[in-house]
């Protein structure tokens, strides 16, 4: 059992005595190693004791791309319904903070590991605090205000008591330069970061802080540049579906992908699909239907007949009907419109087929079409003849998953020359993206054999699919447009990756109004929803506080220090 010095079951103040497994033990280099590993090991997200059921952010926050999904109705979190004591957001800081532990003692112990080499040592450190940024990232993501614990803060001083009113984007930024500054650029394992990863991941974090210049400098060299830990030079598959295929996941796009474990005795890992999201009552997938889109997701991916670009702030006028409220028998006509093909890569319709497991029936597969909806999850579900073959090896699927891949950064590029440079070489980027959607070879296309899936596709596209380019808009219409474009773009490309609404955040004030957004879409799903007693029609989202989490009351009420008062504030708002 590797030192866990913060549970995920237990407050991250609540700090074990030191020694759970022996120094001697860990201080060398086969046991921080081991150590490493175990840091390595919390990207999963944790299941439902990581309060989400993904890797890293779970779906804790959907945007206007998913809703939670529910058999009694849309969840709370979806409505802005949101309690400071309720479990699943204090279950995810426990968890993040349980995984920030894990580096923390990694860190701790490095100084004393006398066995190895400078080198392999500095490697590590960097592993470690890559890491540590990462998680650190997505606490601020989803409460911003929360309190730094490295590797200087432990019981015995008891320093733990840290409070939350300090910005901590500057220590995340520290920690990914470092990483940037001395992680080798291949790595001998391609579940490990290298410097081109530290270097995303600083993007990342520059672009929720409006650093539009420090972020197009690193894109200004990562382009180019940039190469996957097992070396191959970034670059977009020439598939959109293999990003999520098991099997061509460690290509040229993969520019961090978190890796899970399979044949190695534990019940517990291995995950054949976005763990319960696929569709209920379906042979994919054992459970749940959670992480349902939303229709609004759905009417997006419509697109111009003559040209094939999106109708970016005209697709709600003509949404998609459905077949909400019918019957798996009940006769229903497929839309013939022009669409996007990415949408039946992120969204599991009915007439469509939905990977090899067969052509979607529609309300068979559907948790509650009352309640939730018509749709299903489908981006990262594994294939059918993946799960049968590893079924057959006596182990559970392995399907690693996507935390930044490349055309998320040359997204983040164009959004970097709309604001700072150029609206060309926006448009270029964009385009980029978009030419691979439009690739006839990577449609959703109909079975040889629709009682036999497994047989193969035709070349028969499963619906009318149509992508264009952009011919010099974003120069003609100005900024504000190419800002539209941009952010619609990485809608359609990013669906269901769990990014959306942290977007919508940070889009915030540069032309864009995410309290007009999210008010709209909780009138909008809720009057489409068939049960008219849904959250979304309770719902509000207030400006200055619906961004972020309330920081979970149970963590204020331990965070008091012996003048008895927290050290610990609560988020505006709540």
């Amino acid at each position: 059992m590797l030192l866990m010095t913060l549970s995920c079951q237990e407050s991250f103040l609540e700090i074990d005595p030191y020694g759970s497994v022996s120094e001697t033990t860990l201080a060398n280099e086969v046991g921080i190693n081991k150590l490493l590993i175990g840091s390595y090991t919390l990207l999963t997200g944790g299941g439902a004791t990581g309060g989400g059921y993904t890797s890293g952010l779970s779906y804790l926050r959907g945007g206007d791309d998913a809703r939670l999904g529910t058999s009694t109705g849309v969840s709370t979190r979806d409505a802005f319904l949101i309690l400071t004591t309720e479990g699943p957001g204090n279950s995810k800081w426990q968890f993040l903070y349980a995984a920030v532990g894990r580096t923390n003692e990694v860190l701790k112990m490095l100084p004393k590991v006398k066995d190895s080499t400078p080198e392999k040592l500095v490697q590590i450190e960097a592993e470690a605090k890559f890491l540590r940024g990462v998680y650190y990232l997505y606490l601020a993501m989803l409460w911003k205000n929360v309190p730094w614990i490295d590797e200087t803060v432990n019981y015995s001083d008891r320093n733990y008591l840290v409070s939350n009113t300090v910005n901590i984007y500057p220590k995340i930024e520290a920690d990914f330069k470092f990483a940037a500054d001395n992680l080798t650029e291949t790595k001998g394992e391609v579940g490990r970061p290298n410097k081109w990863a530290a270097k995303s991941f600083l993007v990342k974090t520059y672009m929720f802080q409006h650093k539009f210049a420090e972020a197009k400098a690193l894109l200004d060299d990562i382009i180019p540049n940039g190469q996957t830990s097992n070396g191959k030079k970034y670059a977009l598959l020439a598939k959109y579906n293999d990003n999520f295929r098991t099997v061509t996941k460690h290509g040229s796009e993969a520019v961090f992908t978190v890796q899970m474990s399979v044949n190695d005795g534990s019940n517990s890992y291995g995950n054949p699909m976005d763990f319960y999201n696929g569709p209920m009552g379906s042979p994919a997938t054992c459970c749940y239907g959670w992480l349902q889109p939303t229709f609004d997701l759905v009417d997006a991916y419509q697109t111009d007949p003559a040209n094939g670009l999106p109708w970016i702030d005209t697709y709600q006028a003509s949404p998609i009907p459905t077949d909400n409220g019918l019957g798996s028998s009940a006769p229903f006509t497929p839309y013939t419109g022009t669409l996007d093909p990415r949408l039946d890569w992120c969204v599991g319709r009915r007439g469509i087929p939905y990977r090899d497991w067969g052509v979607h029936p529609g309300y068979a597969w559907i948790r509650n079409q009352f309640t939730s909806g018509p749709y299903n999850s489908i981006k990262n579900i594994c294939e059918k003849a993946r799960v049968d073959f590893d079924r057959a090896q006596g182990y559970k699927t392995n399907s690693p998953y996507n935390l930044i891949r490349f055309a998320d950064v040359l997204l983040w590029a164009a959004e970097c020359e709309v604001e700072i440079g150029s609206l060309a070489k926006a448009e270029g980027y964009v385009n980029v993206v978009r030419a691979r959607a439009a690739n006839p070879d990577g449609f959703v296309h109909t079975y040889i054999d629709p009682n036999d899936p497994l047989k193969g596709f035709t070349n028969i596209p499963a619906a009318n699919y149509k992508v264009g380019l952009y011919t010099g808009q974003f120069a003609t219409y100005g900024k504000s447009y190419a800002r539209m474009a941009v952010r619609f773009e990485r809608r359609l490309e990013l669906a269901m990756e769990h990014h959306r609404f942290f977007d919508l955040v940070r889009y915030d004030g540069l032309d864009y109004d995410i309290v007009a957004r999210l008010n709209w879409l909780l009138l909008r799903e809720g009057t489409t929803i068939l049960n008219n007693d849904n959250n979304y029609l309770k719902g509000v989202f207030v400006k200055n506080k619906h961004e972020y989490y309330p920081i979970p009351q149970a963590q204020i009420d331990l965070s008091v220090n012996k003048e008895g008062e927290s050290v610990l504030v609560q988020n505006p708002g709540y």
